[in-house]
């Protein structure tokens, strides 16, 4: 089975989707994946936050923003030695992507050399560069694009409508500005958004219209599970019913058939198997290591345990290819969707 590549999904088409019955939107999905991916294998990502804390937005469900009282302290951007070395611990644990966030609203002029100058460090071990730096004007990108990165990460969060029930200090349509300066670069684009903000379901499907209709799909869909923290106004949130996360991971893979759908924050809470169901409906990528930018992830072992038990391998990036491999040897990205991830 295969799917058709559409820019064009409209909103009542995503609620029927999110309406079949569990079985047979499942057995859809896998058939999609199975016919774009490979459904054994699953792409390895780590998340380091080289710049924590200290964020003015006003996000409802991140500890980084300096607004809330949740005990992250502001940290200056790390120092291209210290990135390295966590980058190197990456790859020999078997990460093929580097994922490096930075708690800004937008950086400055001034941050992209350094930032440039990381990015071609991490770069040179082999390693597939990802950034989150908040909103980028055009030059910002490319000049990120010339150091060597590959993937920027900017997450539209959730549907249009309810965004504003969750931030104010940032438009809808800035983000989708941001997006279009990295697509304009070559960038690949790495967006996708959180669920169980107390959103509803035709929301979810808003989240997943809105980010299928974008001129290009965008090659890694982060689906992330609210992580609540203490002291951040989401705090307290109903939580969304699992089987809804799987259909949300379902319905993106129907969607977006070649991106890479990733399980992102969230991990820690969900048992093995939640994600064995996630991997089926399509999920193919994970963040992979103890923390992701200031919250909690599934430690290796614990991963490495799970895809033994699926039969599941990690994919690897060779050095001479773009293309993605599998081999035996083994994911906000955005700064505040972490943290919500």
């Amino acid at each position: 089975m295969s799917a058709e590549i559409r820019h064009d999904w409209k909103r009542e088409e995503v609620a029927a989707l999110f309406a079949l019955p569990f079985n047979d939107l499942l057995a859809r999905a896998h058939a999609v994946h199975a016919a774009h991916h490979d459904p054994n294998a699953v792409q390895v990502s780590t998340l380091l936050s080289i710049k924590t804390g200290g964020c003015p937005e006003d996000c409802a469900y991140c500890p980084q923003a300096q607004r809330y009282h949740t005990g992250v302290e502001a940290q200056k951007l790390m120092s291209v030695e210290a990135v390295l070395e966590r980058a190197k611990a990456a790859k020999e644990a078997g990460a093929s992507r580097f994922c490096m966030g930075a708690a800004w609203r937008e950086p400055k002029d001034r941050d992209i050399p350094k930032v440039a100058e990381i990015v071609r460090a991490v770069k040179g071990l082999g390693l597939e560069t990802c950034a989150t730096l908040g909103m980028l004007k055009a030059e910002q990108a490319q000049a990120l694009k010339d150091a060597g990165l590959d993937y920027y990460n900017h997450n539209l969060d959730t549907a249009p409508e309810f965004y504003g029930e969750i931030i104010h200090t940032r438009e809808y349509q800035d983000r989708l500005d941001t997006l279009e300066h990295v697509r304009d670069t070559g960038l690949k684009t790495c967006c996708g958004g959180i669920v169980g903000m107390g959103e509803s379901r035709s929301q979810r499907a808003g989240l997943l219209q809105t980010l299928a209709n974008l001129p290009e799909h965008p090659q890694s869909v982060p689906i992330n599970m609210l992580v609540q923290v203490e002291g951040t106004p989401l705090a307290g949130t109903a939580a969304l019913d699992p089987f809804e996360f799987v259909r949300t991971i379902a319905v993106a893979r129907l969607m977006m058939p070649d991106s890479m759908v990733r399980l992102s924050a969230g991990r820690e809470q969900m048992h093995d198997e939640m994600q064995a169901l996630c991997f089926f409906a399509g999920a193919n990528s994970i963040f992979y290591g103890e923390k992701l930018l200031t919250t909690s992830n599934p430690e290796a072992e614990r991963d490495r345990k799970l895809f033994e038990r699926l039969d599941l391998k990690p994919l690897q990036i060779t050095e001479t290819s773009e293309t993605v491999h599998a081999d035996i040897v083994e994911p906000a990205c955005e700064a505040r969707a972490e943290s919500a991830a």
